[in-house]
C-alpha cells in the first residue's frame, strides 16, 4: 500500500511539473494526472490482477491520448505485471504475458509525428514489461519447486519412518510369538523336570532350577526389548528395569561361574569410573556374548574377563583355556557380528580369535565417555 501511494504521489509530481514547463492547459494536465494516479494507486488498495488491469489500461490511455507517461505510472505497470505473474494459478501468469502485450503493438505501430518521448516510453515497456510478467512467472515457479522438492522430502522422511515402525512391530511380533514362547516352555519344563523326576540328585535338581531362572531373566530381558520397539507400548514398560552397565558384571560372572562350574574371574585395572550408560551397556552385552560363546563352544573352560580403564578409552578382554576356534569353522558368526555392530555404535572396535598360549580372546576397544558428557 506504501509503494502504491507514494508513486502515486511521484506520478502528480511529475505531470504537475511537465505542466509547468510545457505549458498544458487545465483541462489535460487533470486528465494527464487523474490517468497517473489511476495507473499507480491501484497498487496500493486492488489484487495484483485488478491493479493490472487497470494499470496497463491506463496507461494505454495516456500514452495514446495525450503521448505522455510519467516514469512512476511506468514503474507501477511493471510492478503489477511482475507481481501479477507470481501468482501461483496458470491463468494469471497467461494474463500478465497477455497484459504486456499491447506495449510492444504500440513500439511496432511506431512514434506519433508530433513527439518521439512517446516513441522511447513504448520501446522501454515493450522490452520491459514482457521480462517483468515472466520474471514474475520464474520467480513463483521457483518458489513452486523449492516447496514441491520440501515436500518430497517429508514424504520420503515419513516413508521411511513408517518402513521403520512396521520393521520394528514385525520384529516385535516374531520375537513375542516365537521367541519368548520358546523360552517360556524351556522355564516351564525344567521346572516340570525338576519337580517330576523322583529322586533326581541335588546337583541335577539345582542345574535345572538354574534353567529355569535363566529361561525367566531371559523373558524379562525379553519383555523389555519389546517395550523398547513398541512405540505404543507404555513407557514404563520399557523402563521399568534400567539398562545393565558395568556395574552389573559381577553379577553376570558370578552367574557364568554358578551355571557352568568353572573358574571365571574379573580382573579390575585402572579406577573404574562412571562412563556414558550406553558405552556401559555396550560392554556389559559384549562380556555376556563373549561368556554365552564360551559355554557354547568350550563347555568347561576357564574364563578371565579383563576390564581396563584409561582417560581416554575401557578396554575389555574375555579369554578363555579351551581348544581354540575349529579350523573348519567359518571366520565369524552372528554373534561375533553382532559385537561389532553394538561396538560401532559408540565408535568403538571389536576383534576376536586365536589366542597365545592357545585358547580363544575377544577384545574390544570402547572411548570413555563421562557419563557428564552424554
Amino acid at each position: 500500500m506504501a509503494l502504491g501511494s507514494l508513486l502515486a504521489l511521484l506520478a502528480v509530481a511529475e505531470v504537475v511539473a511537465r505542466s509547468g514547463t510545457t505549458g498544458s492547459d487545465v483541462v489535460s494536465t487533470l486528465a494527464i494526472g487523474l490517468l497517473a494516479v489511476g495507473t499507480t494507486l491501484p497498487l496500493a488498495f486492488l489484487g495484483s490482477e485488478a491493479a493490472a488491469l487497470t494499470g496497463v489500461a491506463t496507461a494505454m490511455l495516456s500514452l495514446a491520448g495525450f503521448d505522455i507517461l510519467s516514469a512512476a505510472s511506468a514503474v507501477a505497470v511493471l510492478i503489477a505485471l511482475f507481481q501479477l505473474g507470481r501468482q501461483s494459478r496458470g491463468l494469471f501468469q497467461v494474463l500478465s504475458v497477455a497484459l504486456a502485450a499491447p506495449f510492444l503493438v504500440l513500439a511496432l505501430a511506431g512514434p506519433s509525428p508530433s513527439s518521439s518521448e512517446w516513441a522511447a516510453l513504448t520501446e522501454v515497456l515493450a522490452v520491459l514489461a514482457p521480462i517483468a510478467a515472466i520474471g514474475g512467472i520464474a520467480v513463483q515457479a521457483r518458489r513452486e519447486a523449492q516447496e514441491n522438492r520440501a515436500a518430497r522430502r517429508v514424504i520420503a522422511d515419513t516413508l521411511i519412518e513408517h518402513t521403520a515402525r512396521s520393521e520394528r512391530a514385525r520384529i516385535a511380533r516374531e520375537l513375542h510369538d516365537v521367541v519368548a514362547h520358546h523360552i517360556s516352555m524351556v522355564a516351564v519344563q525344567a521346572e516340570s523336570a525338576r519337580l517330576a523326576v523322583p529322586g533326581i540328585p541335588p546337583a541335577g535338581a539345582q542345574r535345572l532350577s538354574a534353567i529355569a531362572d535363566t529361561a525367566r531373566a531371559a523373558l524379562i530381558e525379553m519383555r523389555r526389548l519389546l517395550g523398547v520397539l513398541r512405540e505404543d507400548a507404555p513407557s514404563s514398560l520399557a523402563d521399568r528395569h534400567p539398562q545393565p552397565g558395568l556395574d552389573q558384571v559381577a553379577e553376570l560372572i558370578d552367574e557364568a561361574r554358578e551355571t557352568s562350574q568353572c573358574a571365571t574371574r574379573l580382573i579390575l585395572r585402572g579406577t573404574p569410573i562412571p562412563l556414558d550408560p550406553h558405552v556401559e551397556l555396550v560392554a556389559y552385552r559384549l562380556v555376556q556374548e563373549a561368556l554365552s560363546n564360551t559355554r557354547r563352544h568350550a563347555p568347561g573352560a576357564a574364563v578371565d574377563v579383563e576390564l581396563t580403564y584409561d582417560i581416554s578409552e575401557l578396554r575389555l578382554r574375555v579369554r578363555d583355556n579351551g581348544p581354540g576356534p575349529s579350523p573348519m569353522a567359518p571366520p565369524g558368526g552372528h554373534g561375533l557380528v553382532g559385537m561389532q555392530e553394538r561396538a560401532s555404535t559408540v565408535d568403538g572396535t571389536v576383534c576376536s580369535g586365536a589366542a597365545r598360549g592357545g585358547g580363544y580372546v575377544v577384545e574390544a576397544v570402547l572411548p570413555a565417555k563421562l557419563e557428564a558428557e552424554a
